[in-house]
């Protein structure tokens, strides 16, 4: 199955639309234009927010990270996929990255067989910073120095129970070093340089 722009963009305002539906946050769903937000008057999102996704290999592996995000006391906004039908991955990392960039979401995870092409789709999408997680020093140093807002996972290379450990320590790491910030900021300038004014 491959998603047309449009219909990926139907796919996350209905995702956002019911998000705020449960939450009741005062938000405006904004039409299909390319150059909209999503999300007008953007609603001050919960840091508890995460956008979660996969394609068909990592289905199980998101199953299970969505549940262990409940247990830990997230709000899990679900971008599929939802059924082991092939669907091409970067339809699920577009759908999550995009409400890491309307602040529709505080951070986004996206599985798929081996996480690069799901980190370099999410990358696309200005405002994300994608980093692809394999291990702890990874997870760590991706939020400690480079304050990614997506972590990206390969489902055929990491095991349930490190996928769990990687998603906890991403998600309760901050990047709080002044020279750290310093060089982030100096990533989005680069980003800045190749938006369309």
């Amino acid at each position: 199955m491959t998603l047309q722009d449009d219909d990926v963009r139907l796919l996350v305002r209905q995702i956002v639309n019911r998000v705020l539906a449960e939450t009741s946050a005062p938000a405006v769903i904004a039409g299909a234009d390319e150059n909209a937000r999503a999300i007008s008057d953007s609603p001050v999102v919960s840091p508890k927010t995460v956008a979660l996704g996969a394609d068909h290999g990592g289905l199980a592996m998101k199953q299970d990270l969505a549940q262990y995000l409940t247990e830990l006391g997230y709000t899990v906004n679900d971008c599929g996929t939802f059924t082991a039908d092939p669907i091409d991955y970067p339809d699920i990392a577009y759908a999550v990255a995009k409400l890491v960039s309307d602040g529709a979401a505080a951070r986004g995870i996206i599985i798929d067989g081996a996480g690069i092409g799901s980190a370099m789709t999410a990358n696309k999408v200005p405002g994300v910073r994608a980093a692809l997680c394999y291990d702890l020093s990874t997870a760590r140093n991706a939020r400690e120095h480079n304050d990614a807002n997506v972590l990206t996972l390969g489902a055929r290379l990491i095991g349930a129970g490190l996928a769990r450990d990687i998603v906890k320590l991403f998600l309760e790491t901050a990047c709080t070093e002044a020279r750290h910030k310093k060089r982030v900021a100096k990533i989005m300038q680069v980003e800045r340089r190749y938006l369309k004014k």
